[in-house]
């Protein structure tokens, strides 16, 4: 069953949970909303403090790719984004809060503050969504040159278990899968946005013990993140639609 948890009940529910098998605790479920002035304007950003002990397999600006992350970031950036170091950016944002240690910075001009969050047994996914600009993936249009446009389909998913990397980086297309469902299902023609970004956590696997082999659509754990993805995605699709 999807859980929509309230701010509240999410924070009762995240923290302070132990997930014995890895010791280690379920991050801040949504993220940690924060607010800054940037050049003249009021931005939010969300954080994620994982902490150690923490995977990320992910296509963000900063941090992508598989490894072990203490934290992930997703900020707000005005409209037509001028600079050409958001690697740089994403860096000083994260220095500002205090985070420590690697991590996977994202950033996006919808409105983080009107997130959407959806759960299904721990396995909960947040997503910032700005449909402006969307398409289909496989379009004949030729691509351009250069670094994207802040992203506008962000989706950071959690989840208490430890995953092999096979199974993050099936967790990651699974998780485009069911963003695609629910998009279509909202009743729009497209596939995402040209700058669509996933971050998928889990626990680092124990000494000896890979982790979780699947995280296929059809898999225990790939079912539960596609379902809490497909609501969240869902949800503020029909926002926008």
């Amino acid at each position: 069953m999807i859980v929509r948890p309230s701010t509240t009940s999410s924070r009762r529910a995240s923290r302070g949970c132990t997930i014995h098998s890895v010791r280690v605790l379920l991050p801040e479920r949504r993220g940690e909303l924060l607010t800054r002035q940037e050049d003249g304007h009021h931005l939010h950003h969300l954080v994620w403090r994982l902490g150690p002990g923490w995977r990320v397999c992910s296509s963000a600006v900063l941090g992508g790719g598989i490894g072990p992350r203490a934290w992930i970031l997703n900020a707000q950036v005005p409209g037509g984004y001028p600079r050409m170091d958001p690697e740089h950016h994403l860096a000083g944002i994260a220095a500002a809060e205090g985070l420590t240690g690697p991590g996977a910075g994202l950033m996006t001009a919808a409105d983080v503050t009107a997130r959407t969050t959806a759960a299904d047994t721990d396995v909960t996914a947040t997503v910032t969504a700005g449909l402006g600009v969307r398409g289909w993936a496989a379009a004949p249009a030729e691509g351009v040159e250069g670094p994207p446009l802040p992203g506008t389909v962000n989706i950071v998913v959690t989840l208490p278990v430890a995953l092999s990397d096979a199974a993050l980086v099936n967790a990651v297309a699974t998780a485009t899968e069911a963003k695609v469902q629910a998009l279509l299902d909202a009743g729009l023609d497209c596939s995402g946005t040209p700058t669509d970004a996933v971050c998928v956590a889990a626990p680092e696997p124990a000494a000896g013990h890979p982790g979780e082999p699947f995280a296929g659509p059809r898999s225990l754990w790939g079912a539960r993140l596609a379902r809490a993805v497909h609501s969240a995605v869902l949800e503020s699709a029909l926002r926008q639609s």
